[in-house]
């Protein structure tokens, strides 16, 4: 059982509305008897007198010998700059946390050395800040008796108590200290889309509540599990990747040529452009049916004007340059092209609706898609690594969840021990993934940091694929492929976008760069024919490759 108990003592004695008179605190709430401490005799030895509560004891019962993590931390300011509230014990017990702390300071910072100047002070605030969270620094807490740490912006959400013992000077003050109380501790929804409630019990402290006090059932405490690299045990199953910021494309100006693909179709329906038909009533009077009807009436050449125009002055002008005008005629037919096959309308839209900003630029998106699809062979893309930090790892992935959704992983296929499940398709997916013979490693990317720039319309967005495995395609196991997968249900235009993305750009741009392997990209949509189609993808994918070593030996020959 473990108990998150915050005592608070206020800075000023009220006596207008004390708690409790200073003069009249029962020796029980006072910081030694809690977990307990050593009294001096007359002839200079002493004697333990143990903590009231077994929970917040910091002495052992048998040899009186402090505890190696105390249970009950006790602080203030003046200790918390000092650092002296932790036993010399503590760090020879906590040395692997220890250690994880120095690596994160390190990741965080960027600097080697920062991790070998650690002092006491920052133990102790990491010690604070971990409160509760198991396998961390603060993991063993159950206490915290403080006079004013409570007050000073300090956030913990596994407070379940707060006792208040001494007047507070002003009520701000004890607003202050309900509010530690007041973070919750699961962010899952439930079956009806909402929070559960949570309630902590707040003694002795005056808050005058509007409503009725509501007493709370007690609630088990959810388990929380600790999400990470399992090293060095699994280190041979890491998986490394690349942090792309951007591409880099330079295509042919003599001729273009579009390659349009299923994809390349915009499906406009008023879920994506908004309502095509309201009806606004006054207060007084008839109502009126307000329509796109006359949206209707744009001409064609009109709409491809506008569109080739957009497409100029977006996609082919380089910053602080001119448009390409020379290019106008050439994208006018692919443009044209676009809008006579791949253009749907549906639910009362019309093509002209193609003119506002956000949707130009969604067709926009898709032509230049389609235009550098058809040089890839010829103009590779480049894929712009992050300057500050180009390399990922699954060696980085550490942090804590509540979440029961949830796969174990076999220590023979992850790095990670757990992988946090967004649905049931996913879970399918591990246990297909585990099962097959040609997947050496694989991944949830969750908490890894992979990251995909797309746009989407005018913005930029950020793709979170779901898995990354490692796929053993007949090169051996020192050039394994890495199949970069999806699960998808119902595919929108945002998905369709992200499919487009990762054909088109980031892997051609990620296999051009060479040190990262090679990369490919799967997307599965029917979670119950999953296992013949991964089977069918991992094998499309090393016929590829077969027939591009085939083809490039000819060559050379």
């Amino acid at each position: 059982m473990a108990v998150r108990f915050f005592m608070a003592g206020g800075r000023e004695r009220n006596q207008d509305n004390p708690i409790l008179p200073i003069t009249e605190v029962p020796r029980f709430f006072e910081a030694p008897f809690i977990s307990g401490f050593h009294r001096k005799n007359d002839d200079g030895s002493t004697t333990l007198e143990n903590g009231r509560l077994p929970l917040f004891r910091n002495f052992d019962e048998t040899t009186g010998n402090p505890l190696p993590r105390p249970n009950t931390l006790l602080i203030d300011s003046e200790q918390l700059e000092a650092g002296d509230a932790l036993d010399d014990k503590f760090h020879e017990m906590a040395a692997d946390e220890i250690e994880r702390f120095r690596r994160e300071i390190v990741e965080r910072t960027g600097d080697a050395r920062a991790g070998d100047n650690i002092t006491d002070q920052e133990l102790l605030r990491e010690v604070m800040n971990t409160v509760g969270k198991a396998g961390q620094l603060g993991g063993s807490i159950r206490c915290v008796v403080s006079v004013s740490m409570l007050t000073e912006g300090w956030d913990a959400n596994t407070v379940t108590h707060v006792l208040g013992i001494r007047a507070f000077g002003t009520q701000l003050l004890c607003e202050q200290v309900i509010g530690r109380a007041l973070r919750r501790q699961s962010y899952e929804l439930n079956e009806e889309g909402l929070f559960n409630v949570e309630y902590a019990d707040v003694f002795g402290i005056p808050f005058d509540f509007t409503a009725k006090p509501v007493i709370g059932p007690p609630q088990p405490p959810r388990e929380t599990i600790q999400v990470k690299a399992v090293r060095p045990e699994r280190d041979a199953l890491e998986i490394v990747f690349p942090r792309v910021e951007g591409y880099r494309v330079e295509l042919p100006e003599e001729r273009l040529v579009a390659k349009f693909t299923d994809d390349s179709t915009l499906t406009l329906t008023p879920d994506l452009v908004g309502p095509c038909e309201t009806r606004n009533e006054g207060i007084i009077g008839e109502g009126v049916n307000l329509t796109v009807e006359h949206l209707g009436d744009v001409r064609s050449s009109t709409l491809l004007f506008h569109l080739t125009q957009r497409l100029i002055y977006t996609k082919w002008r380089d910053p602080g340059e001119e448009p390409k005008l020379h290019l106008f005629g050439q994208l006018k037919r692919l443009a044209k092209e676009w809008l006579d096959h791949h253009l749907e309308c549906k639910g009362g839209t019309y093509p002209a609706q193609l003119m506002y900003q956000e949707l130009a630029d969604m067709a926009c998106n898709k032509i230049t898609n389609a235009i550098t699809a058809n040089f890839l062979g010829t103009r590779p893309i480049k894929a712009l690594p992050d300057p500050y930090n180009p390399t990922g790892s699954t060696r980085h992935v550490r942090f804590n969840t509540s979440k029961a959704d949830r796969w174990q992983t076999s220590s023979r296929h992850c790095h990670i021990n757990w992988v946090v499940l967004d649905s049931d398709w996913e879970a399918e997916f591990c246990r297909v993934a585990e099962k097959h013979a040609k997947v050496r490693a694989y991944v949830k990317n969750h908490g890894l940091g992979f990251e995909v720039p797309y746009r989407y319309g005018s913005e930029t967005r950020k793709y979170l694929p779901d898995f990354i495995v490692l796929v053993d395609d007949g090169k051996g196991p020192d050039d394994l492929l890495h199949l970069v997968v999806e699960i998808k249900g119902y595919r929108r235009e945002d998905a369709k976008e992200k499919k487009s993305t990762m054909d088109t750009y980031w892997v051609p741009g990620v296999n051009h760069l060479g040190t990262y392997g090679r990369w490919a990209f799967a997307e599965f949509t029917d979670v119950f024919q999953m296992q013949d189609d991964f089977a069918k993808k991992v094998e499309n994918e090393f016929n590829k490759m077969i027939e591009a070593a085939v083809n490039g030996d000819a060559e050379r020959a």
